[in-house]
């Protein structure tokens, strides 16, 4: 099983490429691939084509993988991109904001 250090629901920064500087919350996440899906970052046009008779075809805007490399998650805490720790509290294995000054968990 390969290990990330983002999850679902977890807000995160993008760090590099075209989307660099947006923020957004983890929709899907591939373990496989090692990609995610961020809500409203790294949009892309996808042509659609009608299935039925009488539904609308176009272009549709959709959010496009990202590699998890490319990604950081935000402390909660100091509401800054953050690397990720790990301390076990009551039996229970934790992320840690290894900020200085901070050191919250999430």
């Amino acid at each position: 099983m390969n290990r990330l250090h983002v999850k679902k629901g977890d807000m995160v920064a993008i760090i590099s490429g075209k989307a660099k500087g947006q923020k957004g919350k983890i929709l899907e996440v591939d373990r496989n691939e090692k990609k995610v899906i961020i809500s409203g970052c790294n949009i892309s046009t996808k042509h659609v084509k009608p299935r039925k008779q009488g539904e609308q075809g176009g272009i549709a805007k959709v959010e496009s993988p990202l590699c998890v490399c490319k990604v950081m998650p935000i402390c909660p805490k100091c509401e800054k991109p953050t690397r990720v720790g790990h301390v076990v509290e009551d039996g229970k294995k934790r992320r840690l904001c290894k900020h200085k000054d901070c050191g919250g968990t999430f």
